[in-house]
C-alpha cells in the first residue's frame, strides 16, 4: 500500500526537478515567470495527472461505472491557457510574453508526462527545450529577416541642450524599435562639451535610413555614425 502512494510521488517529484531545469532559463534572462512558476505549474500538472491515473480506482472497481479518468488530465490542457494568455501583452504595436506562455504550455506537458509515469520522456523532452531555447536564440539573433533590420549608431551632440530628447522623439516618428541605447561618455571638441550615445534601432531599411538623415539635421548634433 505504501509502495503504491510513493510510485505516483515520484512522478510529480520528478517534474518538480525537470521544471526547476526549464524554469532556470527564464529565471537567467529576468523573465516574469521564473523558476517557482515553472515549479508550480509543473508540480501541479503532474498532481492533476496522477490524480486522473491513481485517484479513482475505489470507484472503478464496481462492475456498472462508467468513467474515464483521463478527462481530469484533459482539462490541464485547456485550463493552462488562461495561465498563458496572462502573460501575453501588447505595447506599442509589440507583443511580448509569447514564448514565457509557450514555456508554460510545455512545462505543464512535462509535468503530465511525468505524472504519468513517463518519466523518460518527460525527461528527454526537458533536455530538448534546454537545446531548443539556449541552441536557437544566437541563430534567431543573426537571421537576416526580410521585413527589418537592426542597426546601430554612434551619435555625439552638444551637452546640456536637450538633444538627446529631440533625438528619441524622432526615432520614435519613424516607428524604429530602440533595442539598446547606452551612453558612451562625454568628449571634448574644441570648446563644445559633446555626448556620446550608442542607439541599436530596428526596423525597416528605408527606417532606418531615413533616421540616419533626420537625426543629422537636428540642431546641435556633431556626428552620427
Amino acid at each position: 500500500m505504501l509502495w503504491e502512494q510513493l510510485e505516483p510521488m515520484l512522478g510529480v517529484l520528478l517534474a518538480a526537478g525537470l521544471s526547476l531545469i526549464i524554469g532556470l532559463e527564464r529565471e537567467y534572462y529576468a523573465k516574469s515567470a521564473g523558476m517557482r512558476t515553472y515549479m508550480l505549474v509543473g508540480m501541479g500538472s503532474a498532481l492533476f495527472t496522477v490524480i486522473s491515473k491513481y485517484g479513482f480506482n475505489d470507484i472503478m472497481a464496481t462492475e456498472f461505472t462508467r468513467y474515464d479518468g483521463a478527462r481530469v488530465a484533459a482539462q490541464v490542457v485547456s485550463g493552462i491557457g488562461f495561465l498563458g494568455a496572462g502573460l501575453i501583452f501588447v505595447r506599442r504595436d509589440a507583443v511580448r510574453g509569447l514564448t514565457t506562455a509557450a514555456g508554460i504550455w510545455f512545462v505543464a506537458a512535462v509535468g503530465m508526462a511525468a505524472g504519468a509515469g513517463m518519466y523518460w520522456i518527460a525527461a528527454a523532452a526537458s533536455v530538448l527545450y534546454l537545446l531548443v531555447m539556449f541552441g536557437l536564440r544566437p541563430l534567431s539573433a543573426h537571421m537576416p529577416h526580410a521585413k527589418a533590420t537592426t542597426r546601430t549608431y554612434t551619435i555625439r551632440y552638444e551637452d546640456g541642450r536637450g538633444v538627446l530628447r529631440e533625438i528619441m522623439e524622432a526615432v520614435s516618428k519613424l516607428g524604429v524599435k530602440v533595442l539598446d541605447l547606452r551612453v558612451l561618455g562625454k568628449d571634448q571638441m574644441g570648446d563644445v562639451a559633446v555626448q556620446v550615445i550608442s542607439i541599436t534601432g530596428q526596423a525597416s531599411v528605408t527606417s532606418l535610413e531615413s533616421m540616419n538623415d533626420d537625426i543629422r539635421e537636428l540642431p546641435g548634433v556633431v556626428e552620427v555614425k
